[in-house]
C-alpha cells in the first residue's frame, strides 16, 4: 500500500496545491508568502487524503 499511497500523494498533492494556489490568487493574496503557504498547505493536506483513498482502494 505504500507505493499506492505515494503515487496517490503525487497526484492529490499537485491537485490540492493547484486548487489552493488558484484560491489564493483569486482572493488577491499575491506575494511569496501566501503562494508558498497555499502550495505547502496542499502538499500537507494531501497526506491524509491519499491515505484515505489508498485505504478505500485497497479494501482494508
Amino acid at each position: 500500500m505504500s507505493y499506492l499511497l505515494l503515487l496517490l500523494h503525487l497526484f492529490i498533492g499537485a491537485t490540492l496545491a493547484g486548487v489552493f494556489l488558484v484560491i489564493a490568487l483569486v482572493a488577491g493574496w499575491v506575494g511569496a508568502v501566501p503562494i508558498t503557504a497555499a502550495v505547502l498547505g496542499g502538499f500537507v493536506l494531501a497526506f491524509p487524503a491519499a491515505w484515505v483513498v489508498a485505504r478505500a482502494m485497497g479494501g482494508k
